[in-house]
């Protein structure tokens, strides 16, 4: 893990810089937008209140007795908010290397910034998000003591993203293929995560290949802490630790052979 750790180091050592890199890049997203940070919470908030409309008001569609929330529209919200946020902040970061390609050919900047400061604004835009989501499932919580793990969940999260989006980004600047194989998966990985159905409704003897889906533990950890006030038990906090160690194997073997070959993959 020394690369990984190498690259910590520097962010710690640069992190004012990292600062305004991340406050000029919330900047420039919306540069020249009337509308600002706001046009970035409309469309996930737009989502989700389709999901409710549709599900919960016009179908009036009902979850068995076992799941955990009757309504389909009140349950799909919860995944669909770490989902968004999880898709947004990787994809984000994977493209952030390619983007200041020329930027690292004529000045030593350590790549690790770049990545860091697409997952850090994507974060800064969703966490409120999140915030949202907490208080309008506080009925279903009852303010419960649980709600303590959701930053807890969420920063283990964010720290995911972190990982795999340099890893792909890393990936993406030797094969641009990388894109078009991230987005696909994105598409189809929603459909392989409990979010759109309970875990308990998918046949037993395939479930573990939604576990092979690193979202997985994170989106029940939600439904555990807004839909039953619940705190997640160690079987989901074992399951995020295990990705984690398992994304910072791949990116710190990633990163120790082709750190000399970046820049001119770039």
């Amino acid at each position: 893990m020394k690369s990984l750790l190498s690259d910590l180091a520097v962010l710690w050592r640069m992190r004012s810089l990292l600062r305004v890199l991340t406050r000029r890049e919330l900047a420039a997203r919306f540069a020249g937008s009337a509308g600002g940070i706001v046009w970035a919470w409309v469309q996930p908030i737009l989502t989700i209140a389709c999901y409710f409309i549709v599900f919960d008001l016009v179908f009036a569609m009902r979850l068995g007795e076992h799941a955990p929330a009757e309504r389909v529209g009140t349950f799909l919200i919860v995944g669909m908010v770490g989902w968004m946020a999880f898709a947004e902040m990787t994809q984000r970061a994977m493209h952030s290397l390619v983007d200041v390609g020329g930027l690292l050919q004529k000045n030593p900047l350590p790549p690790v910034l770049f990545p860091t400061r697409s997952v850090l604004t994507s974060a800064l835009v969703y966490i409120p998000l999140f915030l949202l989501l907490a208080l309008a499932y506080w009925p279903q919580h009852h303010g419960s003591s649980a709600l303590l793990a959701l930053p807890v969940l969420v920063g283990l999260q964010v720290l995911l993203a972190w990982m795999l989006g340099f890893l792909l980004a890393m990936l993406m600047a030797a094969l641009r293929d990388v894109a078009q194989i991230v987005a696909f998966a994105f598409s189809i990985g929603v459909f392989a995560a409990p979010i759109l159905f309970p875990l308990t409704m998918f046949p037993e003897r395939w479930r573990w290949l939604l576990w092979l889906n690193p979202m997985t533990p994170f989106v029940l950890g939600y439904q555990h802490i807004l839909l039953g006030g619940q705190w997640p038990p160690a079987s989901i906090w074992a399951a995020v630790a295990a990705g984690l160690l398992l994304a910072a194997w791949l990116l710190d073997t990633v990163l120790r052979r082709s750190r000399d070959q970046l820049v001119d993959w770039l």
